[in-house]
């Protein structure tokens, strides 16, 4: 497989592009970010919607949630790869991105970020006052997330929060609503969400083990060694486990929710067994392919759940 830099390359030229039009820096700036990895939080906004509507929802709330989600991620991998220039020249696995080669330069990127903010904003605006009113606690967020490695552990877990607001967004779309007792199975559910994303953090932080602790960052893996960072991963999905059960005892969900929690297990078991602290060859396919299956897996679940 060839470097990021010669991915995002190939993926503009492969589109007529011509290297220094504003098209092709959007495009090396989509594949830069990883824009079709929306679909790791995106099916969890759209969990919230559903369930806040007890089922199918509005068309424009669909419409801008969607938006929203977009750009909020978009926002975040943006400020990541900018925040992280250094640290991604210096790590071989990284060392190859757009950011760290000139392939698209540091103002291009900032461009971008403000324009997703920009639209994060404006469809907050658009869904309800409660979400614009909350968006600079997402904000928040979705920026900071990417310095957090650099003083505490816990890293992993602001990350797991920050994409389970997702959760959240999706339900107040709808509901206009985050503060009551009938809010709860969206707490529970941003709750199961923050654990499964650390876990799964967790596992893809035990590649940079030798770098994180040479650079003196605090990754659970660089403090305390990969072996340490798998248990504490296969902790949190029992935790996102026990949690998913609750949120949909709390909504009152019927069986096929809880048949796709029982196949989300199961995909958590696989992913497991996929990785060890001495080989780590396969972690792609478990941070990718497993959790895009069980985000999906758990819609598909709940909005039936819904329906019949």
């Amino acid at each position: 497989m060839g470097s990021s830099t010669q991915r995002a390359k190939d993926s503009a030229q492969a589109r007529g592009l011509q290297p220094g039009t504003a098209l092709y820096r959007l495009r090396v700036f989509l594949d830069l970010v990883r824009f079709e990895h929306t679909i790791f939080a995106l099916p969890f906004a759209y969990i919230g919607m559903v369930l806040a509507a007890g089922g199918l929802p509005a068309l424009w709330d669909f419409v801008w949630v969607t938006v929203a989600m977009a750009a909020a991620r978009t926002l975040a991998f943006a400020v990541n790869r900018l925040a992280d220039r250094a640290y991604d020249a210096r790590n071989p696995r990284t060392m190859n991105r757009p950011t760290v080669t000139g392939t698209i330069d540091a103002r291009t990127v900032t461009r971008y970020a403000a324009v997703s903010l920009a639209v994060l904003l404006i469809a907050a605006a658009l869904l309800d006052p409660l979400a614009l009113a909350l968006a600079p606690v997402a904000v928040l967020f979705l920026v900071g997330y990417s310095f957090t490695k650099r003083f505490t552990v816990l890293a992993h877990w602001v990350l797991g929060f920050t994409d389970a607001l997702a959760v959240g967004g999706g339900w107040i779309a709808v509901r206009g609503s985050f503060f009551t007792a009938d809010d709860l199975p969206a707490w529970l559910l941003i709750g199961a969400v923050t654990f499964w994303i650390a876990g799964f953090d967790l596992i893809y932080a035990c590649q940079d083990t030798a770098h994180d602790i040479a650079e003196g960052l605090h990754a659970w893996p660089a403090r305390f060694g990969n072996a340490s960072a798998l248990r504490a991963a296969k902790l949190n999905h029992i935790v996102f486990l026990i949690l998913l059960v609750l949120a949909g005892w709390a909504a009152g969900l019927a069986w096929p929710y809880y048949l796709a929690a029982a196949l989300t297990a199961a995909l958590l078991i696989y992913e497991h067994r996929l990785v060890s602290p001495d080989d780590l060859s396969r972690v792609n396919v478990a941070f990718f392919n497993m959790n895009s299956y069980i985000a999906v897996t758990l819609l598909a679940g709940t909005l039936a759940a819904l329906l019949i």
